[in-house]
């Protein structure tokens, strides 16, 4: 299925931020970062306007041509930390400014940014979204692919957290491993870190259909 994709900006901030904030509501990771549902409606945009920033500053967004689905990625060099300005560490500073009062946004921050591998350079695939009436069609393994298949002929790394079984299969069949260190959110559920070495074109890579 040929998708047409193109590159976001500043001009796509409002649709992207409904975007995501329509595609994680009920997520299992959202729904741990925010337990109480009214509460999550009225600040789970802030959260996902928060990541666009980030990825729009260090990484890129990349966004099908009709807005159904968006793809965010950071671009990591080596040697990474999340340390933030004056100091303070990446994850206080997000807590800070999304919902101060919530531990949850921080506990998270520092448990990914523990796991996240440090030592080599990678694109870091943060977030795909989808809206959930396109769902199923295959969008977002079209914006995968497209990195992935860029990732494959330049020589680069990437790196994600599956958050279902589901979504740790199919990553799975695109070339990405499991690191054998999962995170265990605090009663919540579970993230698997995963790896990806650059393939070389003829390796069969599977890029099975997933939203």
């Amino acid at each position: 299925m040929g998708v047409a994709i193109r590159r976001a900006d500043e001009g796509d901030r409002a649709d992207v931020v409904r975007l995501l904030d329509a595609a994680f509501q009920d997520d299992p990771v959202s729904g741990w970062v925010f337990p109480d549902q009214e509460h999550r409606r009225e600040r789970h945009g802030a959260l996902m306007a928060a990541f666009l920033d980030i990825a729009l500053s260090e990484g890129y967004v990349d966004i099908t041509e009709d807005g159904a689905a968006v793809a965010l990625w950071w671009s990591v060099p080596a040697g990474t930390h999340e340390e933030g300005t004056d100091g303070e560490d990446g994850p206080a500073q997000l807590r800070a400014a999304v919902d101060p009062a919530n531990t949850r946004i921080e506990v998270i921050g520092r448990l990914t940014s523990d796991a996240h591998p440090s030592d080599r350079a990678h694109q870091y695939l943060h977030m795909i979204g989808v809206s959930p009436e396109r769902q199923g069609e295959g969008l977002g393994s079209a914006l995968i692919d497209a990195v992935l298949d860029r990732c494959d002929r330049e020589g680069l790394h990437a790196y994600l957290e599956a958050s279902s079984s589901r979504s740790r299969a199919l990553y799975t069949r695109l070339g990405f491993a499991f690191t054998g260190n999962a995170i265990d959110l605090p009663d919540g559920p579970q993230l698997w870190p995963m790896w990806r070495e650059p393939q070389s074109p003829d390796s069969g890579r599977d890029s099975r259909r997933f939203a």
